[in-house]
């Protein structure tokens, strides 16, 4: 590990100070992430500045919806009974996405900004321009099977690994920020970037740029996250999925579908939204939908699995989502989050 300053800030205002003036410095708030990466030499901030001594976060009612603090634990806000009554996927993303002591430190804000899974990012012996810019990208010609069908590029094919941003992006969620700038508010799906030229960008976010709630608005509909993992207890995503309907008495009045697993950020599929707005909910309707929703795909050499295990698992969210397939465990839990459950008792549709 590098050597580096540390100090605890108390407050946001002082947070941005302190990172704003120096390049190399950064936020650290559960640091469930990025220990891992300061540990493997990944990352290497002149300064941490700690976000443990600000207000502890709150869950608030807001226009119809929910504020949810920067620093509220993903642990708090998985079992917090209106998010798991009315955002019930925001929940099952949570509890899917890791263990509980995990949990209890991960925080709101930290989770959407981990940084990718792939292991040639995580190895400093290896090129990787999201590592260090200009220097290559092994995941190319390399073992590939984790990486993006979708929005990638010749200089990174790494995907975003939280569940959490996938359920955000399909519930439209919004960032609050504050920074040397001032303060705004940024869609949730506009908030991680593609990697052009550019990968080791991960974000929109400026340079001392401080996230200090995540905003839900209004919903009354239904959400629903599923995912596909390489083993039953925790893992990072091969393919998931969030689904968000808005239904009018038999028909579906909105369709959102954000994926997971798949792009360097949540991948939300405006035709496939289309294409069952205003349609009775049918496992043919839904079947055109998923062969919609990743009909751009461009596999690599090893992640061509992908879009069928994605097609099956978007085409399971929407029937149990409907009503026409049981949920498998009850909603705003793991077991409902992880397709055949906890235990791989169930098979997917196809």
């Amino acid at each position: 590990m590098n050597p580096f300053h540390y100090q605890r800030a108390g407050s946001a205002a002082e947070a941005v100070a302190l990172v704003a003036r120096e390049p190399a410095a950064t936020f650290i708030a559960g640091g469930t992430s990025e220990v891992d990466l300061l540990k493997e030499g990944v990352h290497q901030p002149s300064r941490l500045v700690d976000l443990a001594g600000l207000p502890p976060g709150t869950i608030a009612p807001l226009n119809g919806g929910l504020r949810l603090g920067a620093s509220v634990s993903n642990s708090a806000a998985a079992a917090h009974p209106e998010i798991q009554q009315r955002y019930t996927a925001v929940s099952e993303a949570l509890l899917a996405g890791a263990s509980t002591q995990i949990r209890n430190v991960a925080t709101m804000a930290g989770n959407p900004l981990q940084r990718t899974r792939c292991p040639y990012f995580r190895d400093p012996g290896q090129p990787c321009n999201k590592r260090v810019p200009g220097s290559g990208c092994a995941a190319l010609g390399g073992l590939n099977r984790m990486h993006a069908l979708f929005g990638a590029s010749s200089s990174c094919v790494a995907t975003q690994p939280s569940d959490l941003a996938v359920a955000l992006a399909a519930l439209d969620a919004q960032v609050q920020t504050t920074g040397p700038g001032g303060s705004r508010t940024i869609a949730f799906p506009d908030l991680h970037r593609l990697p052009g030229s550019t990968p080791h960008l991960d974000t929109v976010l400026e340079h001392g740029e401080l996230i200090t709630a995540i905003d839900l608005p209004a919903f009354s509909g239904r959400s629903h996250y599923l995912k596909v993992r390489d083993r039953a207890s925790y893992a990072y995503a091969l393919v998931s999925c969030a689904v968000a309907l808005e239904l009018d008495g038999t028909r579906i009045r909105r369709a959102r579908i954000a994926l997971g697993g798949v792009a360097h950020k949540p991948w939300r599929v405006p035709a496939a939204e289309a294409l069952l707005a205003g349609q009775k909910p049918t496992e043919k309707l839904f079947l055109a939908a998923a062969e919609r929703a990743f009909a751009d795909a461009k596999p690599l050499d090893h992640n061509g699995y992908k879009v069928p295990m994605g097609r099956n698992l978007l085409v399971r969210a929407l029937l149990e989502i409907s009503g026409l397939q049981p949920l498998v465990g009850p909603a705003g839990t793991a077991f409902a989050a992880s397709v055949g459950g906890m235990g791989g008792l169930v098979s997917s549709p196809r």
